[in-house]
């Protein structure tokens, strides 16, 4: 078993529980309210800010032009491709993408970027790579389960959404894990710890995340 596949096993707990998370289901019943979709997209567009930085200093970070292309490559999807779901939720909301951009961050957002940065400022490749990973694994299997379990129709609200992550390959997972997995050859026990800590609170984090758009979550004062 390579080592991204025993962090895939050992955060299949809380793989489940964002499947089953009730913003999840909202989007393949189709019924989620506008203000959870707006706080979703709020919150979510300064997270891909964030992403794209971490994904900056993996360059910095990186020793060949293979690597660097695999992150620059991701942040071009980023700025140019993952708006399109954020339509969708927009266009269900009735609100316009521009005037949602900007906002303060809620507090389990706040927590997943300063997590990710820190990680990404203070480690390696390894340990960006770690920190990383659950975001687009997260979303590629929420979306394949989707098609899969709904099979929704054009008229369903979040079709676009369901059918951005789920229609295509895991080549972007694959990808990363196929990286981590070679570095990790070279680390000891205490090091692959280190990164499975990582990689689990980043998975927390997702779940966080889901459960803060659904609870239109604010900070308490």
């Amino acid at each position: 078993m390579s080592f991204s596949q025993e962090l895939r096993k050992e955060a299949e707990p809380i793989f489940q529980a964002i499947m089953e998370h009730p913003f999840v289901q909202g989007i393949a019943k189709g019924d989620l309210q506008k203000e959870q979709l707006i706080h979703y997209v709020k919150q979510d567009f300064e997270y891909l800010n964030a992403f794209m930085k971490v994904y900056g200093l993996a360059i910095a970070k990186c020793d060949t032009r293979e690597d660097m292309a695999i992150f620059n490559e991701q942040i071009s999807f980023v700025l140019h491709s993952e708006v399109h779901p954020h339509n969708n939720f927009c266009e269900v909301a009735g609100v316009s993408y521009e005037e949602l951009q900007g906002y303060p961050l809620a507090p389990s957002a706040h927590h997943y970027i300063r997590h990710m940065l820190t990680v990404a400022y203070q480690g390696d490749l390894a340990d960006i790579l770690a920190v990383l990973l659950p975001c687009p694994w997260t979303y590629i299997e929420i979306g394949k389960k989707l098609i899969e379990e709904v099979q929704p129709e054009r008229t369903h609200p979040f079709y676009d959404w369901i059918h951005f992550y789920g229609d295509g390959p895991m080549t972007v997972t694959a990808t990363l894990c196929e990286r981590l997995d070679e570095l990790a050859l070279s680390l000891n026990e205490e090091r692959k710890v280190k990164l499975k800590e990582y990689f689990l609170l980043s998975c927390q984090l997702e779940y966080k995340f889901w459960d803060m758009a659904f609870q239109v979550e604010k900070w308490p004062v």
